[in-house]
């Protein structure tokens, strides 16, 4: 590809790779909204079909850094499309399974397919831009993501509603589909980063002291970046009365910032560099949470506004992260963005453990100003992981 051939097509062909990560994203979110339906489906308690989540998350992170050392010398579309065919023979098997015991084994097959597709895209899209315009490419790929929370997730919900969660996966499917086709049909043959053959070379990053310090402070930052999120019903109880509609009020706000948040940081770190943007987006989160314990007894607007800015600040970070990492990890991009991943769904998982022991020994006040700690933390480690 010509560097005019480049400037031209990038955004276009990344906008394809958004499309798959709004797939995987939605069927990541759509679930958590028809587990009543699927439990009375299956015949099993509530409880068992939240398994469904735990396992998919626990798969996503598990297989993300197998998956993306296997296909490291893979061309770049051949291993999104691989990525979005099992994703889909998964969401198939999911929708068509008799029983509990197959709709959890269809689980795993599609969180490893969205893993290995998650991780290839983004350095893709780096790949397409070139580095000049890295984080735009990353924040488009990001976008999928955060709109799936916003429009992908309520949409598969609301068909759940009107028919049944097996038409909810079916939607799923379709879209898995469609992203399959359109990379297939329309990104250009882009080979694999010279030097990524080799065992040695795939796993370079995980001997690399940069890296390794780079994934430990996403997993600081992003515990304390999904803690409070995990918890916001809880958080701002005092401004919302607990009621549902407040609530899913303080979500939206919180994703259609994310949204905006992720895009400008992607313009940002082309212009000034990832590691300002990381770490005047940690410190300005930091700042907010310790505000939180105020916000959340000031009424609704205010708490609304924290959220705003919160949700803002959070979806700031993740792409500057990715961009540094896949400079830091040229010839095994791949393998770099999906111990990235590991990272993110690790970190998912510990701020559910850190947050419940917090909310029962600290109480809801404090699991703002206990995340302002982990975020700032991993905001000082920035100075110190990061290259200038």
């Amino acid at each position: 590809m010509t560097a005019v051939e480049q400037a031209t097509h990038w955004r276009g062909r990344t906008a394809v790779l958004a499309l798959g990560t709004f797939a995987v994203g939605t069927d990541a979110f759509v679930i958590a909204g028809v587990l009543p339906a699927i439990a009375g489906s299956l015949g099993v308690s509530l409880a068992a079909a939240g398994q469904l989540v735990t396992v998919f998350s626990l798969a996503y992170a598990l297989t993300a850094v197998p998956l993306g050392v296997l296909t490291a010398d893979w061309p770049r579309r051949r291993a999104l499309v691989v990525a979005l065919a099992a994703f889909t023979v998964g969401n198939v098997l999911t929708a068509l399974a008799p029983d509990y015991g197959l709709v959890l084994a269809s689980r795993v097959i599609a969180a490893a397919g969205a893993a290995l597709f998650t991780a290839t895209a983004s350095a893709t899209a780096a790949a397409l831009a070139g580095e000049s315009h890295r984080g735009r490419a990353i924040a488009i790929v990001m976008l999928g993501i955060t709109s799936s929370l916003i429009l992908g997730a309520p949409l598969g919900t609301a068909i759940g509603t009107v028919a049944d969660w097996r038409a909810t996966i079916w939607f799923v499917t379709a879209l898995g589909l469609v992203a399959a086709v359109l990379v297939w049909v329309l990104l250009p043959a882009i080979a694999a980063p010279a030097g990524s053959s080799g065992l040695r070379a795939r796993l370079a990053p995980l001997t690399d002291r940069r890296v390794l310090g780079l994934l430990v402070r996403s997993v600081v930052i992003f515990v304390g970046v999904y803690l409070p999120y995990t918890y916001l019903s809880a958080v701002y109880a005092p401004a919302t009365g607990e009621r549902g509609e407040l609530i899913a009020l303080l979500l939206l706000g919180y994703g259609v910032a994310g949204t905006a948040g992720n895009l400008l940081a992607g313009t940002l770190a082309d212009r000034v560099g990832p590691r300002r943007v990381i770490l005047a987006a940690t410190l300005a989160l930091a700042a907010v949470f310790l505000a939180v314990p105020l916000a959340r007894d000031a009424g609704l607007p205010i708490a609304l506004l924290a959220v705003l800015v919160s949700g803002w600040l959070s979806f700031s970070i993740t792409t500057p992260q990715q961009q540094e990492l896949v400079a830091l990890a040229p010839t095994a991009q791949s393998v770099a963005t999906s111990l990235y991943q590991s990272a993110i769904y690790l970190a998912v998982s510990l701020s559910g453990v850190v947050g419940g022991l917090g909310l029962s020994l600290l109480g809801a006040a404090w699991l703002a100003p206990l995340a302002a700690v982990l975020v700032l933390a991993g905001g000082v480690m920035t100075t110190r992981t990061s290259r200038g």
